[in-house]
């Protein structure tokens, strides 16, 4: 028995990634070789804007933008959030989903991505209740890199094919 999420197919990554244009990455950290930090500098590198969310930097900045203590105060500045990326334990990320919902939910936010590792199936099922797409378990970073094939240029193997046999 396979207790993993199901994997959204490579056709609805592309499409969400490709409607997606501001990343709330909460959780996020300032030190560089945490997977938090290089997976939003990589993004913002890709032209996704990214807003860090972490009460832990107060007054602090990374990726150009002012680190947030929440996703409220990100709803309070007027920002507007199309994905929240989620960095958070599985135990926690039910009450990220549920303030993502409270703050953007009827504000455009398209969806919920839990990092890998991270798979909570009720909070999933409340945020797709409200039409809020879901991907738990995988990272945004990776997908966009196998989906380019940029996975591919570093020796792994992506599924994807590069060339074809004449």
């Amino acid at each position: 028995m396979n207790d993993l999420p199901e994997r959204p197919s490579d056709k609805a990554l592309r499409s969400l990634l490709g409607r997606v244009k501001t990343i709330a990455l909460v959780g996020v950290s300032t030190n560089p070789v945490r997977p938090s930090f290089y997976v939003g500098r990589y993004l913002k590198l890709k032209g996704w804007r990214v807003l860090p969310v972490n009460p832990a930097y107060p007054g602090e900045s990374v990726f150009g933008e002012p680190i947030a203590p929440s996703l409220a105060a990100l709803a309070e500045a007027g920002e507007r959030v199309d994905m929240v990326d989620i960095f958070r334990r599985s135990s926690e990320a039910g009450a990220v989903v549920d303030e993502a919902l409270e703050h953007f939910g009827d504000r455009g936010l398209k969806a919920i991505w839990m990092q890998i590792g991270v798979v909570d199936e009720a909070a999933a099922a409340r945020a797709r209740a409200r039409g809020v797409e879901v991907v738990m378990n995988l990272c945004p970073k990776m997908e966009w890199q196998r989906l380019v094939g940029e996975l591919s240029m570093g020796g792994f193997n992506s599924g994807r094919l590069s060339s074809k046999l004449s």
